[in-house]
């Protein structure tokens, strides 16, 4: 995969095409695709769902290595559990990638950084993190007690409220075709759509 900011995934593709490759826009909104014969890679600059956009900050944290003698930039561990949080349907699921580099590069995570690009959705780094101390009871300690206890505290507030009027699945963020029922007949609403409202 090749992560970019959206403003440069056309030129990536026009530049392999000029090269004589053939390209492939599969979704406008975050993904083109490059093929030389049977083999491809992914020019992503954005999720499926449209919550993770690749911006500068991916490019400036990014790290240097060498590939095939070419120094190259790679995702950070902070940026990629970020780009995985909301892959999770029945064909896919990336939950083990997320607990892997919390277990194997946990000190290199910066989680200040992470839980802001989370922050509207700080549930689903909640879900995360349980999810990582449950697999690996003895390594819980790689989770920040400060985070853990920002997003518990964030849990016992909301749990005082009362439950939302109108009735929402944001499961669709996870899965478009897991939760599809629920917003089609259902009667819930999509992230940015309209549903029934509860009784009461």
């Amino acid at each position: 995969d090749i992560f970019c900011k959206a403003g440069d995934y056309a030129r990536i593709l026009a530049h392999f095409k000029q090269l004589g490759y053939a390209v492939e826009i599969e979704d406008d909104r975050w993904l083109g695709k490059v093929f030389k014969g049977t083999h491809f890679f992914d020019v992503i600059f954005g999720s499926a769902n449209g919550t993770v956009p690749v911006g500068d900050l991916w490019l400036e944290h990014a790290r240097q290595t060498e590939l095939l003698g070419s120094r190259v930039r790679i995702i950070g561990p902070t940026e990629l559990i970020w780009s995985k949080c909301f892959i999770q349907d029945r064909g896919r699921h990336d939950g083990a990638d997320i607990a892997h580099t919390i277990l194997k590069a946990g000190d290199q995570i910066d989680w200040h950084r992470l839980l802001s690009y989370l922050e509207v959705h700080w549930e689903v780094l909640l879900m995360q993190l349980i999810n990582f101390r449950w697999i690996y009871p003895s390594e819980r300690d790689h989770i920040p007690a400060w985070l853990l206890d920002e997003l518990l505290d964030r849990l016992a507030k909301q749990r005082q409220l009362p439950s939302p009027r109108m009735k929402i699945c944001r499961g669709r963020l996870l899965s478009q075709t897991d939760y599809e029922i629920d917003v089609k007949e259902w009667g819930f609403a999509g992230v940015g759509g309209v549903g029934e409202f509860r009784d009461g």
